[in-house]
């Protein structure tokens, strides 16, 4: 299993959720609200300016695949979430050893 994190344009969503919702096997994801910057985008002008009013807008996708769905849902992602302008984010993938489900305490190796 891998991780996905994805951080996009806030206004990308939705684009991204719809092409994540056409993956047959896209097991769903989680939405989180960010604020952040990069080394070219977000960055305050000067000390004297807060720190928030130097980050940009921004939102996390998060979701845990098999290893053989996640180059089509990284393709998905890039895809939608691409405006060829500085700052459209970046995708970072992870490897996953188990998952442990709260309810029950099953623990598995594969989405399902």
């Amino acid at each position: 299993m891998k991780e996905i994190k994805a951080i996009i344009r806030h206004y990308k969503l939705e684009a991204v959720l719809n092409a994540l919702h056409g993956h047959p096997e896209f097991p769903g994801v989680t939405v989180t609200p960010v604020r952040g910057f990069g080394k070219t985008v977000g960055r305050a002008k000067s000390q004297e300016v807060p720190v928030h009013y130097g980050t940009t807008e921004m939102v996390k996708l998060e979701c845990v695949l098999n290893d053989q769905d996640v180059e089509a849902a990284i393709a998905l992602i890039q895809q939608a979430a691409h405006t060829g302008i500085v700052g459209d984010g970046k995708i970072f993938v992870y490897p996953v050893d188990r998952a442990i489900k709260i309810r029950t305490g099953e623990q598995f190796t594969r989405i399902e």
